[in-house]
């Protein structure tokens, strides 16, 4: 390890961070840029879709990519960070899917003759992903400048889309300030760098505020605030104001954890017709041991023309691994009649471990979906997954996904997705 890095290290451990940043500071701009560290990271996967067939979807969908993400962080120099980071999706074999922006009714962006396969959006790609620079003048301000990844909270308002290959990111200034308890962080887009390549991307006029207050041990309240507004695609412009109550507690040999939270979303300057709709829901999970059993809900409104929607939200992780509901659909007005999503989980951690092989994790997640506004049965989904560490900087996932439309909708209710199958296979590394 670098000396000045563990002169760094023993500092902190003595003296706190503060103490020693002007001893560990490097002593020139090159310094702190030779003294940076690589940033790596490789992810190989394969992906199968078996989707319910139509005159056009004739085919099960298959990918095989590689995503490569490869840059540099300097070193702090006068309390300011550099970052650049370029990233690479790579298909390796026969490109056996569409692309495609889910529930459009454009061709593929792929090529009109893949609109016989399945969506898997995984575009070949090389692009820019991260560049940014990052002042920290001390631990209770930070401001981040340049396209950077941006994860508000659990991801479901704004985050990276982590799961798809090509990471959406902003062009954006970022401010973080912490006093005591209370933690703001705001955040001014100007471009939204989204799953798609570069051919859908964002131009955005968009404020994104989140406000938490850690009000006691077991309690932490947060408020928020998304004003959202892009210029080539105004029906996705909304606001978005709500607020949040989560913590962790203990109930005899039981750690509890829970979430509820509560947001109106409203039409913003003019872009859509006008509109008032409603998202809540929370959940409870209880661990005992290597056991974690987790309940939850959530209400989407909709109002027949329009549904609650998440434009840049992490949404694979929340309403089924399947993305038969993913936001935004429909012509990017959501579910136009709402979601109903109840969810059971269980996840098991065993504590086994066989040479550098351990952390492995078991869960299984069941989803029941209706419609909110008009009580329908969407459906249901199975979902699993089995991941571990095969090695500190190696790791592993088998995952699948069982969406099962309903087999009738009643007279004026939206229909819902069609069915699907999916099953995918993960490694990755990271430096």
């Amino acid at each position: 390890m670098d000396k000045r890095l563990l002169r760094a290290a023993a500092c902190g451990a003595a003296l706190g961070w503060a103490g020693c940043a002007t001893a560990a500071e490097p002593a020139s701009l090159a310094d702190a840029i030779t003294g940076g560290k690589l940033l790596l990271e490789v992810r190989a996967r394969y992906e199968s879709v078996d989707q319910k067939r139509t005159p056009v979807l004739r085919e099960d969908g298959e990918a095989l990519t590689v995503r490569t993400h490869l840059g540099w962080e300097t070193a702090a120099w006068h309390d300011l960070k550099g970052l650049v980071e370029i990233a690479n999706v790579h298909r390796i074999g026969p490109e056996h899917f569409a692309v495609n922006v889910p529930g459009a009714a454009t061709p593929p962006l792929n090529g009109a003759d893949k609109a016989r396969y399945p969506v898997i959006n995984d575009p070949d790609t090389t692009e820019l992903n991260r560049l940014q620079l990052t002042w920290a003048p001390s631990k209770a301000f930070q401001a981040t400048a340049g396209r950077q990844r941006i994860l508000i909270d659990d991801q479901r308002f704004v985050g990276n889309v982590g799961w798809r290959q090509d990471e959406q990111t902003f062009d954006a200034l970022r401010l973080d300030a912490t006093k005591g308890p209370v933690k703001l962080t705001y955040a001014y887009v100007t471009h939204v760098n989204r799953v798609l390549g570069e051919k859908r991307d964002w131009d955005s006029d968009s404020h994104l505020a989140n406000l938490v207050w850690q009000a006691a041990p077991t309690l932490k309240l947060a408020a928020f605030v998304y004003a959202l507004d892009f210029q080539n695609s105004p029906a996705n412009a909304s606001v978005t104001r709500g607020v949040k109550a989560s913590g962790q507690g203990k109930l005899g040999p039981l750690a509890l954890a829970y979430n509820a939270t509560f947001a109106n979303q409203r039409d913003y300057r003019g872009n859509t017709a006008d509109y008032s709709l409603d998202d809540w829901g929370g959940d409870l999970a209880a661990t005992y041991g290597i056991y974690t059993a987790k309940a939850g809900f959530e209400s989407l409104e909709g109002n027949g023309q329009r549904g609650f929607t998440m434009p840049l939200a992490t949404a694979h992780a929340f309403q089924g691994w399947a993305d038969a509901f993913v936001q935004p659909a429909g012509g990017n007005k959501g579910f136009v009649d709402g979601i109903e999503d109840r969810n059971l989980a269980l996840i098991v951690r065993p504590k086994w471990r066989a040479g550098t092989i351990g952390k492995a994790e078991l869960l299984v997640r069941y989803h029941d979906f209706d419609g909110q506004r008009t009580g329908a049965d969407l459906g249901h989904e199975w979902d699993a997954q089995l991941q571990a560490q095969l090695h500190p900087r190696l790791s592993a996932a088998l995952k699948y996904a069982d969406f099962e439309r309903a087999k009738r909708v009643p007279a004026g209710a939206a229909t819902p997705p069609p069915s699907r199958t999916k099953v995918w296979f993960t490694l990755e590394y990271r430096l």
